[in-house]
């Protein structure tokens, strides 16, 4: 069964960074794309960045040139580096798989205040 283990999230103030990790027990991680998705309060859940199996990587446009998405195939993890965050940041931070999604993990709580 596939488990996603998010990690990682916090309090941190407007312009703070976080670095999200996501460990990912799946059989053909280094196969696949994976993604990293984010749920505010009262929103749909949103792709905010993907990284295909080859390493590229595609954002959204609200949080291009501030997030980072990046993966390790050795240990099948995901990461996502944010810097410059802002309130509208502010989150449950999910990673999948990109489209065919597994079982959702529990995420990441990320708060973005001052």
């Amino acid at each position: 069964q596939v488990q996603l283990v998010e990690s990682g999230g916090g309090l941190v103030q407007p312009g703070g960074s976080l670095r999200l990790s996501c460990a990912a027990s799946i059989n053909i991680f280094d196969k696949i794309t994976m993604a990293w998705y984010r749920q505010a309060p009262g929103k749909q859940r949103e792709l905010v960045a993907r990284i295909l199996s080859s390493g590229l990587t595609i954002y959204e446009d609200s949080v291009k040139g501030r997030f980072t998405i990046s993966r390790d195939n050795t240990q099948n993890t995901v990461y996502l580096q944010m810097n410059s965050l802002k309130p509208e940041d502010t989150a449950i931070y999910y990673c999948n798989r990109y489209q065919f999604f597994y079982n959702w993990g529990q995420g990441t709580q990320v708060t973005v205040s001052s």
